[in-house]
């Protein structure tokens, strides 16, 4: 049953995986040299048949334009198998003239397209300029996950080189490693990886075989059009390559299939190795804003609602020119009546408001962090709680605060808006250095944020509690109150980090035909958690 499970899934995941020539290139089964490289249509590459050469194996790559910003490559690519958990080292001498940028070998070795797992190009060490033939070398460990070793000689920008007598042999494990990715550093490839990868490499086998046919098949349609074959021998021809092109896939994913199904039993008998990801070391519960460093373990932060694996990650993502936030207000709610809230008909401390809702933050400037753009959407609830036993009734299109006939233990009115805030960000936080690169993060330093917000009244609600005749009583009214539809009004906040001082006000007054205009105001603390 684990093993119908296991291959269901890698089933679904198969992909086809687009890769470039340097970093991951296709594999074709050939021993023979092939062209390759970010620009192979500027360089002259193959065999040197000058007189300087003649009857001698030598290769050269030679750009053919006056300027190349890339590389051009003779590569080779050759299955794994006799190589897996030995060192390799790959010599070839090489010749060059007037190399402007910079030569040299190369060798990778891949887990089919899936992963890189050692690789040296000897741009730390570049062959430059012109030298007479000298003997190079790169030596890379095989580790037992991997499927392919591709290599060869490679030309950046202007120049010419040539090379010969390449080698591949096997050496001691005392040998370093001369990559940048060393074979030995690699981290274990998780399972659904390398199925997924098997998966890739059958399909790509697959479309290849049916590929070839059609181009077969149509090449026999033009010869028919032709009249250089007839219509019958053209079917007997395709039938017989059908045939060929069937074995062909037949034979191919039969070695996949059992590398796939050797995958699965060791899943299912626990002896593939767990995946070691130096960025999930434990974890760390954040109940705030947390902009600060905390090694390499994972950061669960439930206030943004975002999960960081390890400091990498997290410094990746807070230095995007737009990085989004969740937003927490809470403070005092009250009406602005006559200019003033003084006397005011509402309990200052228990009208309240809250806010929350999901923003986002663009640098306006790309190399400047002051001003960014702050913008977003919001649900508001703005609670009034009236004095002297008072509550709302319509009267009309009139919406009159009275005294209510019985005691109430709370009277409140609540307004619920969805709106779309506006603002302008002052952000001083100073920009970081790191590996010689300027970060610019936000929400790090005081901040000041100008604006304001639109929007909708999505409804009014009175919720009245009283006793009456023994019976605690809870009544509450949904209606229209006579309250403004449409929401507008001005914000500001000015703050450190994720905290804020936080003041709105509504320029359209609460009720719409009130005679006594009266306009929503609210003063409080503003979280903005990144």
């Amino acid at each position: 049953m684990k093993k119908i499970i296991l291959f269901s899934i890698i089933v679904l995941v198969a992909m086809i995986t687009k890769l470039n020539a340097q970093k991951l290139d296709s594999i074709k089964n050939t021993s023979e040299w092939y062209n390759r490289g970010s620009m192979p249509n500027s360089y002259e590459m193959g065999p040197d048949k000058t007189a300087e050469f003649r009857n001698q194996n030598i290769l050269k790559i030679k750009s053919i334009e006056s300027k190349i910003s890339g590389f051009g490559t003779l590569m080779n690519t050759i299955k794994s198998e006799l190589y897996l958990g030995k060192t390799v080292k790959m010599t070839a001498y090489v010749k060059s003239e007037n190399v402007k940028s910079w030569a040299g070998l190369w060798m990778r070795v891949d887990h089919y397209t899936t992963a890189v797992l050692a690789f040296d190009n000897m741009q730390k060490r570049p062959i430059k300029g012109t030298k007479d033939w000298k003997k190079y070398e790169i030596v890379l460990f095989v580790p037992a996950e991997s499927a392919s070793i591709s290599y060869g000689v490679l030309l950046d920008g202007t120049g010419q080189i040539w090379f010969k007598d390449v080698k591949l042999e096997i050496v001691d494990d005392i040998v370093p490693e001369t990559g940048l990715t060393k074979g030995r550093e690699h981290r274990v490839i998780p399972f659904e990886k390398r199925a997924k990868a098997i998966a890739d490499r059958i399909k790509m086998i697959t479309d290849y075989e049916k590929n070839a046919l059609k181009t077969e098949v149509n090449e026999l349609d033009t010869e028919v059009e032709k009249g250089m074959i007839s219509k019958e021998e053209a079917e007997e021809l395709k039938l017989k390559k059908a045939k060929v092109h069937a074995d062909s896939i037949e034979t191919r994913v039969a070695v996949e299939q059992e590398k796939l199904n050797q995958l699965v039993q060791d899943k299912v008998d626990g002896k593939l190795g767990e995946e070691v990801d130096s960025k999930k070391k434990g974890g760390t519960l954040i109940l705030g804003s947390n902009n600060g460093s905390f090694d390499n373990s994972r950061e669960i932060n439930i206030a943004s609602m975002k999960v960081y694996n390890g400091e990498e990650d997290k410094l990746k993502r807070h230095i995007k020119r737009t990085t989004s936030q969740i937003v927490f207000t809470t403070g005092a709610n009250n009406l602005v009546t006559n200019g003033s809230v003084a006397n005011s008909d509402f309990k200052y401390a228990q009208s309240r408001f809250y806010e929350w809702g999901l923003t986002y933050n663009t640098r306006i400037f790309k190399n400047d962090n002051l001003l960014h753009a702050k913008y977003g959407l919001s649900l508001m609830y703005n609670d009034l709680k009236p004095t002297d036993n008072r509550s709302f009734e319509v009267n009309g299109n009139q919406t009159d605060l009275i005294v209510h006939p019985v005691a109430v233990k709370d009277s409140r009115f609540r307004n619920v808006n969805l709106v779309v805030p506006l603002h302008l960000e002052f952000d001083f936080t100073e920009p970081t250095t790191k590996n010689d690169k300027t970060y610019f993060k936000s929400h790090d330093s005081f901040r000041l944020g100008l604006g304001g917000f639109f929007g909708v009244n999505l409804k009014s609600k009175q919720i009245l509690k009283y006793n009456l005749d023994g019976d605690y009583t809870v009544e509450k009214t949904r209606g229209d109150f006579n309250v403004n539809n449409f929401i507008c009004g001005l914000s500001t906040y000015v703050g450190y980090k994720a905290t804020s001082l936080y003041l709105k006000y509504d320029l359209n007054p609460l009720f719409r035909d009130n005679v006594v205009k009266q306009n929503n105001v609210s003063l409080g603390l503003r979280f903005d958690f990144n």
